[in-house]
């Protein structure tokens, strides 16, 4: 009975290295809009968007507005659960994004398509507001059926 031995393929250092540094100048664009959402998402609830709370429509278009509004504001709390809870999504959209980006500049797309979608899927609740993820999925994914 014969066994199977699979070929091994032996790679000079320099091989190894010059792959990598290949992955990252082929992504590097998507290394910039990965950067640019990260930012992007770990600021969210500072830089904000707009927001309205209560039946007259108050705008209240970042957490640090919704904590300086007076207490006697009957949807104050409202407003500050709202904003906290983005700080909180884009937070954890921020983190898979850091984590993609690693990804990327070791050259593995297929990785860090895995932390994208976990990030534009965490944006959702508030990607008609934030639209930051969903470009950056869309740009992984294109580059990975250009790689094929």
């Amino acid at each position: 009975m014969r066994r199977f031995v699979p070929p091994v393929i032996f790679k000079w250092e320099w091989e190894t290295d010059f792959n990598i540094i290949k992955g990252t100048v082929m992504y590097d664009d998507l290394i910039k809009k990965t950067e640019t959402a990260i930012d992007s998402s770990l600021h969210w609830a500072e830089r904000g968007w707009s927001a309205t709370f209560g039946p007259r429509q108050t705008e209240i278009n970042s957490l640090q507005a919704a904590e300086e509004l007076p207490d006697t504001y009957v949807y104050r709390m409202e407003a500050i659960n709202y904003w906290k809870q983005v700080r909180l999504t884009g937070h954890d959209a921020g983190v898979s994004g850091q984590k993609a980006l690693e990804s990327l500049k070791k050259g593995d797309l297929r990785d860090a398509e895995d932390h994208l979608y976990f990030s534009q899927y965490v944006e959702k609740p508030f990607a008609e507001f934030s639209k930051t993820w969903v470009s950056v999925y869309e740009a992984a994914k294109t580059q990975m059926l250009e790689d094929q």
